[in-house]
């Protein structure tokens, strides 16, 4: 369970002192979420989508919506009525899940006003018709299946119509439909390389043209990249430069579209897990959080993520390397590193591993009776930026003050 605390402090360090923690504490930095958003809007040359998976929380959601992103790709049932209670009729939904349960289509369609969904089957275009009545103001968008070579992350193998199957399922789909038709992919998560975008597109533009229909919509998916140690992808600018330049070739309609699905890319900075050491085993580091709470990516994904310890009064120790183990009984709940800190790191210190806005709490479970999380606002920008616009902190640099209550309630 994730708690809020109404406090905004000048940094997590001030956050240990003042709570002594029992469980982590998560890290939220909603001014980062707003200067990725504002950046994206100003720069991407079309609609943002934000992909609700990579980070759910309240916090982010409003941030986003006050950088006046109003686009959300949501992937399931719960994720649609998320959207839908907290921002009403004011928000656009896509339901950009390839694989669909039958409620989920009509629920989303009838009961939340959903109009956008994807599919990469002829099979799941007859569902999306026979669950929205044969409705003919849907948007729909055929996934493509493309190359991951540049992803750190790979997502080829498990959704996206073949090169060869692509062309008759968007005839299909755009005969289904007296709306917007679109083509859509993904080049994979944490895309390190612009051109891996334009690659991607080029493979969408010969789909389109095989097919001989007209498209609407090019929606580039997600993969949009954030810095991590050792992994330094080139400027956010290149992206955009390859996708808007690659756009003015494709063979689709004059007044054609581009979305995209950042997820990654908007919250990974904003977000970071307070973890504290409760038992030191040589090179090994005992923490009350773990693979099965807010460190699946830390721990699974084996990216080096970027830590720092706190303590009162700090260490002048040389850094060493460790590895992580978590606070379950699971021999798999463990995280090999190596992570560099302090040598003289021991029991009741606490280490904040940062990088983790995305697919940190997101991921979080209550496995073993752990997984209770507090989080908490800090006013700090501690990690390397994709974005040059600068973020504006919503709380005082001197100090702890209150938060305003960020619920937001459900638009009538």
């Amino acid at each position: 369970m994730d708690h809020i605390q109404s406090l905004i402090f000048p940094s997590p360090s001030d956050a240990v002192r003042t709570l002594a923690p029992e469980g982590p504490l998560a890290i939220a930095r909603p001014h980062r979420v707003k200067a990725a958003g504002a950046w994206f809007r100003e720069n991407f040359p079309g609609e943002i989508f934000y992909a609700v998976k990579a980070n759910p929380s309240p916090w982010v959601l409003d941030a986003l919506w006050e950088s006046g992103v109003r686009g959300f790709d949501v992937a399931s049932e719960a994720e649609v009525r998320l959207i839908s209670e907290r921002f009403g009729k004011d928000a656009k939904l896509a339901f950009m899940h390839p694989v669909k349960s039958r409620r989920a289509i009509g629920r989303a369609y009838l009961d939340h006003g959903v109009r956008t969904f994807v599919l990469d089957t002829e099979e799941e275009l007859q569902k999306i018709l026979v669950e929205t009545n044969g409705a003919k103001d849907l948007t729909l968008m055929v996934r493509l299946a493309v190359s991951n070579d540049g992803a750190s992350l790979p997502l080829a193998s498990k959704f996206g119509a073949s090169a060869q199957d692509a062309p008759e399922l968007l005839r299909k789909a755009r005969g289904a439909t007296e709306e917007m038709m679109g083509i859509s992919f993904h080049v994979g998560s944490q895309c390190m390389r612009p051109l891996a975008f334009k690659a991607a597109m080029l493979d969408a533009n010969r789909a389109i043209i095989k097919a001989g229909v007209v498209v609407d919509i090019v929606d580039v998916g997600g993969g949009f990249p954030a810095i991590y140690p050792g992994m330094e992808p080139p400027e956010m600018g290149a992206y955009m430069r390859e996708i808007r330049t690659t756009f003015e070739e494709m063979f689709v309609a004059q007044n054609a579209v581009l979305w995209a699905e950042p997820g990654r890319a908007l919250v990974a900075e904003a977000g970071s897990i307070v973890t504290r050491v409760d038992l030191r085993k040589g090179d090994a580091l005992y923490l009350n959080d773990g693979a099965y709470g807010n460190l699946f990516d830390a721990t699974h994904v084996q990216w080096p993520f970027p830590v720092k310890m706190i303590r009162e009064g700090g260490s002048r120790a040389k850094l060493a390397p460790f590895k992580f183990y978590g606070p379950t009984c699971d021999s798999m709940d463990a995280a090999q590193g190596p992570f560099m800190l302090p040598a003289d790191i021991r029991e009741g210190d606490h280490v904040e591993i940062g990088m983790l806005g995305a697919y940190g709490v997101a991921m979080s479970t209550g496995f073993n009776g752990f997984g209770d999380t507090t989080t908490v606002v800090s006013a700090d920008a501690p990690w390397q930026s994709m974005f040059v616009a600068e973020a504006k902190p919503e709380a005082a640099q001197q100090g702890v003050v209150r938060l305003a209550d960020r619920k937001r309630k459900p638009r009538k």
